[in-house]
């Protein structure tokens, strides 16, 4: 068990529902205050009410979540002859309404419903999901009749009645608010869950093929597109909240597995040689050439994806959080550089700040059948993540990690000049070593050569690792 920060805990008391907080403690007025920023401060905040870590600060966290829910509630489209009836502004000084904001804060009216009995909160979750999601579902027309429009979700409205009709498969998150809405409006669960199989039906094609956003007619052109950097590139968080949003719904689907497993698998390139995905992903990814497109992990992605590793990835879960509990100061930050750490620019988020806090409250230590034996007969080495390897290799900072030793046979590597069999080894892991990562044991250090993974029923079990000495030159 790990405790979250004190630091996580007294940012979201002091800053949600701003977006961004310069360091040290200026709000970012140009992102101003958001709903889906206060409606991931009540997801986190619910789960620390009933933690033991904060037992003595029910009260003042109780208050904070009241507070928050009232504020998103003046964020709330009210005027029943507008497209935006029942959605939430992206900002406070914005004039669009979002689909994904309304997905956002559904789960967490309900959630704060559901600690203060404060019917007001239930029935703007109601009215976001059976009114204004539905209108971005089935767009009404000029005689106030809908018409099924796909099955995805129209991306915004303004208050003028402007419409962005890109169907963006971040929107899957939302399966989660409109699946808790069908146990607390009844009335309405028919609806909600033809609007769930509706979006399902849609975007699964969509995620399968790792694309962002789909451009319906007239003015699109009846395709699906990309489009973070490139045609090849995704954002990656669109992805982990679409992920989870499916997960929630169907479990590890083939759909989940598939998409999850591909992401996760991009590794370290050329260009990017620090990348982990163990770790985060990155801000953007490659989903074509199958590597990272940028020098900096989208930290909230850790976060996000936790439920989904705490039972499918646990290798990935436990590494991601020995590094992030290291470092959780800069986690703070929405991105980090892949090589050490260090803050991808200076603004402290409030989403980033919650996933992850989320992830501390809901962390447990890995317990496995491999685990065990691990923990019982493994030995300590000492892992330097290479960082560059261009003309002279770099290694990162230094990281404990247990492991299992045999020596190498023969057969298993070809034995290269200038070398022993001996100076070869193999090494049973839990962690996600990569090729060209630096192990220390008993003061000599070695090359990861290669890594095999081991898995069973979809979920990877331990690493086998070939490991050569390092001579140094």
């Amino acid at each position: 068990m790990v405790s979250v920060p004190e630091a996580y805990y007294q940012f979201v008391m002091d800053y949600a529902p701003y977006v961004y907080v310069i360091p040290p403690d200026t709000p970012d007025s140009e992102f101003g205050r958001a709903a889906f920023a206060a409606a991931f401060a009540i997801d986190f905040l619910s789960e620390a009410y009933s933690n033991p870590q904060f037992e003595s600060r029910r009260i003042e966290i109780s208050n904070k979540i009241a507070g928050l829910a009232d504020w998103v509630l003046t964020q709330q489209c009210t005027d029943n002859a507008r497209p935006a009836y029942g959605g939430f502004k992206s900002n406070e000084n914005s004039t669009y309404y979002y689909s994904i904001d309304a997905c956002r804060v559904i789960p967490s009216l309900l959630k704060a419903f559901g600690l203060t009995s404060n019917a007001s909160y239930l029935n703007a979750a109601k009215l976001a999901g059976a009114t204004f999601l539905y209108n971005m579902q089935c767009k009404p027309s000029e005689v106030g009749i809908h018409d099924k429009y796909y099955g995805g979700f129209a991306r915004a409205v303004t208050i003028a009645d402007v419409w962005l009709q890109q169907m963006d498969i971040e929107c899957l998150y939302g399966l989660i608010g409109l699946k808790t809405l069908c146990e607390a409006d009844p009335s309405n669960q028919s609806k909600y869950e033809s609007m769930i199989a509706d979006a399902v039906g849609f975007y699964r094609n969509g995620l399968e093929d790792y694309y962002l956003y789909y451009d319906p007619p007239p003015n699109g052109d009846a395709d699906w597109h990309r489009g973070g950097l490139s045609e090849t590139t995704v954002y990656d968080d669109a992805f982990a909240y679409a992920l989870l949003g499916l997960y929630d719904y169907e479990g590890l689907s083939q759909t989940v597995l598939k998409v999850y497993t591909l992401l996760n698998s991009i590794n370290a390139s050329v260009q990017y040689p620090a990348y982990n995905p163990a770790i985060c992903w990155a801000g953007y990814l490659d989903v074509i050439s199958r590597c990272p497109a940028c020098d900096y992990y989208d930290a909230v992605s850790s976060g996000i994806l936790w439920k989904i590793r705490q039972n499918h990835d646990k290798p990935s879960l436990s590494f991601s959080m020995q590094i992030i509990d290291k470092h959780h100061d800069n986690f703070m930050y929405w991105g980090v550089k892949h090589a050490d750490y260090n803050p991808a620019e200076n603004k402290m988020a409030t989403a980033t700040v919650c996933w992850l806090g989320l992830l501390y409250l809901n962390y447990e230590n890995p317990v496995t059948r491999f685990t065990q034996i691990l923990n019982s007969k493994g030995e300590n080495v000492t892992l330097y993540p290479v960082i560059e390897a261009a003309d002279q290799t770099r290694y990162g900072e230094s990281l404990d990690v247990k492991a299992m030793i045999t020596p190498t046979r023969v057969e298993e590597v070809q034995i290269e000049a200038g070398y022993v069999v001996n100076d070869y080894f193999t090494l049973y892991t839990f962690a996600p070593l990569r090729h060209g990562d630096k192990i220390s044991r008993k003061g000599v250090d070695y090359e990861v050569l290669g890594t095999q993974t081991f898995g069973f029923k979809g979920e990877t079990v331990y690493f086998k690792v070939y490991c050569r000495r390092l001579i140094k030159t």
